[in-house]
């Protein structure tokens, strides 16, 4: 399993590039969203990777996050979404738009993505709802796995309001899934409390929703 491509990137084409390893070229199919944040060529590029195996071809599929090469792992077990359509997803979405879309049941957002239409799209979210909050609390561990490519962030981190995880463990799962989507520690946690006020017995899938409805603009 190649799971990491690190090189020289060659070229790159529509929904391709060539990145050259010590002198052999790799095929990475990647999102148009992977492709815009890309290098020049010529340049040193790193992605992870995701093989693709079938009777009469071998495709290797990019990604810039352990989280989006997850999603594109699960978007692949539902069907009628393919390769082709997975990239279509996480290239409009976005690795946490896909989080927010799924968490919430937001179908309409993930029918935006070429390709994919309102029956499929309320399909994924059905059958990975589940998955959301799993994949949302990766962040961490993710984000250590990828070592330099991780930009630090060196101003100090604001004390997060106190949420106990001892009357429902998913009140610390839900906050930590909110924090890696981006959310301030204190607007994270004041949504969680107010999801759990409302619904005290919530699970962590039912907070995440319930909190991403809350934190959501308003008008």
């Amino acid at each position: 399993m190649i799971g990491k491509i690190a090189g020289r990137l060659d070229y790159r084409a529509a929904d391709h590039v060539l990145i050259d390893v010590r002198g052999v070229g790799y095929i990475v199919y990647v999102s148009d969203r992977v492709m815009a944040g890309l290098p020049g060529n010529g340049e040193q590029v790193a992605l992870f990777t995701d093989l693709l195996v079938r009777e009469d071809n071998l495709q290797l599929f990019g990604f810039t996050t352990l989280i989006e090469k997850e999603w594109h792992r699960l978007l692949m077990s539902v069907q009628g979404i393919g390769a082709k359509a997975s990239l279509a997803i996480l290239g409009t979405l976005g690795a946490d738009g896909v989080s927010r879309a799924i968490a919430l049941g937001d179908w309409n957002a993930l029918a935006k993505a070429r390709g994919v239409g309102p029956k499929t799209a309320q399909r994924v979210t059905i059958e990975l709802k589940d998955k959301a909050p799993g994949v949302m609390a990766m962040g961490g561990t993710m984000a250590e796995a990828q070592g330099e490519a991780v930009i630090e962030v060196t101003a100090p981190v604001p004390a997060r309001p106190a949420v106990s995880d001892r009357a429902n463990p998913a009140q610390a799962e839900a906050l930590s899934a909110l924090g890696n989507l981006g959310y301030a520690p204190g607007e994270a946690a004041s949504a969680v409390i107010e999801a759990v006020g409302d619904d005290p017995d919530a699970d962590t899938a039912a907070l995440i929703r319930a909190a991403l409805k809350l934190l959501a603009p308003k008008g």
